[in-house]
């Protein structure tokens, strides 16, 4: 292997990603089949109306990707929230935001190492977990490290097998609705609403639905390797949610409509292979949770892609150390010393449990999902005075603040992990920053002001 070069090098990023590339990685990290690990919980809070909670939750990320494609448009490098935040509110807040936001980042990955143990575990049980999660770890950190495009063309293959699976699941619940299973037929809307429907519950499932969006916005990472970012990826950012909404909302329905409730179900946390058992028998189980570890290898491709990025960013703009994490490998072009990083954490599944895991996550995102919002009402609307007309007012005001509203009601469900681990790692990032900046006296150095 040939050794790296710095960011002063001319070793960059590669521009080889077109849209349809972007949107395919951005929904491997959606990972469509997440519909099935929520829905016998949400179905249960929402008296059997979870297709309604998925639409509720759909609107509300859908305003927040406009804003990110707003964003993009003005400030087309890669890095996300912390980009964006940084020029468009203040430095200091943005390195705080995109610390927060590694929070986020670097701990999906991990949580994928984690699926994927859970679920090879259970088929093999008498394989020891650790050597799943290294395995795990070990596969795609090595494709990650060859490059960009080999990352992409292993998410059409991983986002079909999934369009597939989930197309014969469709197919099973027609033919068993059909033959008098559930509602009795396709051709309802109770899955929607009906004499129980109550608008509060639909909001708190659409609460805990939200976070199967987590990832719509990481393709912004990728605006450095994408032709044309600044008309790209605003597409891409709202083609992932949009797509993945739809195939959440149409694949909840036919579950619903196929359990109208769930008394047929022993754990409602853990409703997916009684589902695939119940539809299709166990040879469709058998496959059904072999694709369930394909989806986590989707998943845990694009995230440790995109944070590896991310890194890389915040590195070249010297806000952690650009020495190591702004390296560029010369031949892949693709920073190997972050992706090894990433794994490192990573091996830490072995460790850790689904539920805590999945909770410190929440921080993060709800911190970056907050303040792409106010960073749209902040340089577009107040410092780029693009506040004249109706237009401009709804999509640089109006637009953003519900966006941010929705997003401050999800703050409201945090829990007490969430809220402990976030505060720790946001402590830490502030005692940095002021150590970096010389108690905020400075601006935090920027890789544009070179």
């Amino acid at each position: 292997m040939q050794p790296e070069q710095s960011a002063h090098s001319n070793v960059q990023l590669r521009k080889s990603l077109r849209l349809w590339q972007v949107v395919i990685i951005g929904l491997a990290y959606l990972t469509p089949m997440t519909v099935f690990d929520t829905f016998g919980i949400v179905s249960g809070l929402t008296a059997g109306h979870v297709p309604s909670a998925y639409v509720l939750a759909l609107l509300g990320i859908l305003f927040t990707a406009l804003s990110y494609g707003i964003l993009v448009r003005h400030f087309p490098q890669s890095g996300s929230a912390y980009t964006y935040t940084q020029r468009a509110i203040n430095p200091h807040v943005g390195f705080l935001v995109g610390w927060s936001s590694l929070l986020d980042y670097l701990l999906l990955p991990m949580v994928n190492a984690l699926l994927a143990k859970l679920y090879l575990s259970a088929m093999f049980p008498e394989v020891p977990e650790w050597t799943w999660v290294v395995g795990f770890v070990t596969l795609i950190t090595l494709i990650n490290i060859r490059s960009i495009n080999l990352v992409a063309n292993f998410n059409v293959l991983f986002v079909a097998v999934q369009v597939v699976i989930m197309a014969v699941f469709v197919y099973l619940c027609l033919r068993g609705l059909n033959q008098g299973e559930g509602q009795g037929t396709a051709w309802t809307l109770l899955p929607f609403a009906d004499d129980k429907t109550q608008l509060g519950a639909l909001m708190a499932g659409a609460t805990i639905l939200c976070f199967s969006f987590l990832g719509f916005d990481a393709v912004t990472t990728l605006s450095e390797e994408t032709h044309q970012p600044e008309k790209v990826i605003p597409r891409a950012i709202f083609l992932t949610a949009l797509i993945g909404g739809a195939v959440f909302i149409l694949t909840s329905f036919f579950i619903q409509a196929y359990f109208p409730t769930m008394e047929r179900f022993q754990d409602h946390e853990a409703a997916l292979p009684e589902i695939a058992l119940y539809v299709g028998g166990k040879l469709f189980q058998s496959i059904f949770i072999a694709c369930t570890v394909i989806n986590t290898i989707a998943s845990g491709l694009a995230s440790q892609t995109s944070v590896s990025r991310l890194l890389y960013v915040m590195g070249r703009d010297k806000v952690i150390p650009q020495g190591l994490f702004a390296r560029l490998h010369p031949r892949f072009k693709t920073p190997v010393l972050n992706l090894l990083v990433v794994a490192f954490i990573s091996l830490s599944a072995i460790f850790f449990d689904l539920v805590t895991a999945t909770s410190i996550i929440n921080f993060g995102a709800l911190v970056a999902f907050s303040f792409v919002n106010l960073s749209v009402i902040s340089h577009c609307y107040i410092r780029q005075g693009l506040n004249q007309g109706l237009a401009n007012k709804l999509k640089h005001l109006a637009l953003p603040t519900i966006g941010f509203c929705i997003i401050a009601v999800l703050w409201l469900d945090l829990n007490e992990h969430s809220l402990l681990f976030g505060g720790i790692w946001a402590l830490c990032g502030v005692l940095y920053l002021a150590w970096l900046t010389k108690s905020f006296r400075v601006a935090p150095p920027s890789y544009l002001a070179e």
